[in-house]
């Protein structure tokens, strides 16, 4: 049987793997978008001490190995499936990165936009979510899609916690079919690949949906 002919028969393999690593990818990216937006927020706005409790625990997250934590949430004593292990693991590593890259974006906006929000009589949670946070997040979509494309690559991690996501399914194949490692890594690689640049496709058009005329825009020829 040739490779390719191989690679057409376990493509519902490769697929359902496909599948689960969307999933978690999806589970991942929720849970560090929640957190680290929250985090960031209370990072920038917190008052003391929580601005350094949160930062503390940020830098202490992001010094763990995604591995390293995946493990670590594996064995805790709960009942979670694998799925929720990888979720919650890569999601709180995701978190404190996220957090660093929305708490800039906040930091790039100009006080005195706060400062005028409240001069209209909003609260200062009011000026946070109405006036701050849609401009944050708007500048904050180029560099968090960087984040989200090594997401991608690191839900491949997930199959040490049992996750049967592409990489398990890979090995599947390659053992009951005695071999063929290269080539099915390789096309392992190419559907990674692919994802990464579709979801980066659709984060560009979303930047420059919401790109509001008189700001920054980034240069078409730099994406990443």
């Amino acid at each position: 049987m040739s490779g390719l002919e191989l690679l057409i028969r376990e493509l519902p393999w490769f697929w359902r793997g496909t599948l689960v690593t969307v999933e978690v990818l999806g589970g991942v990216i929720g849970l560090g978008l929640l957190l680290g937006l929250a985090a960031a927020v209370l990072q920038v706005y917190g008052p003391p001490p929580v601005p350094a409790l949160v930062t503390g625990l940020e830098r202490l997250l992001r010094g763990i190995p995604p591995i390293v934590l995946l493990l670590l949430v594996f064995y805790l004593p709960w009942d979670l499936p694998p799925l929720g292990v990888a979720i919650v693991a890569l999601g709180l590593c995701s978190a404190a990165y996220q957090s660093q890259i929305f708490r800039a974006a906040i930091q790039s906006i100009d006080r005195r936009q706060s400062e005028a929000a409240r001069a209209l009589g909003m609260s200062a949670l009011q000026a946070i979510l109405h006036v701050i946070l849609p401009q944050a997040l708007r500048r904050a979509i180029g560099p968090w899609s960087n984040e989200f494309s090594s997401q991608i690559k690191d839900t491949s991690l997930a199959y040490i916690v049992g996750v049967v996501e592409i990489l398990r399914q890979a090995r599947y194949v390659i053992s009951y079919t005695y071999g063929n490692s290269l080539l099915v890594y390789g096309f392992c690689a190419l559907i990674y690949f692919v994802l990464t640049r579709a979801g980066n496709a659709v984060l560009y058009r979303l930047e420059a949906r919401l790109w509001v005329p008189g700001c920054e825009r980034r240069p078409l020829g730099r994406r990443v």
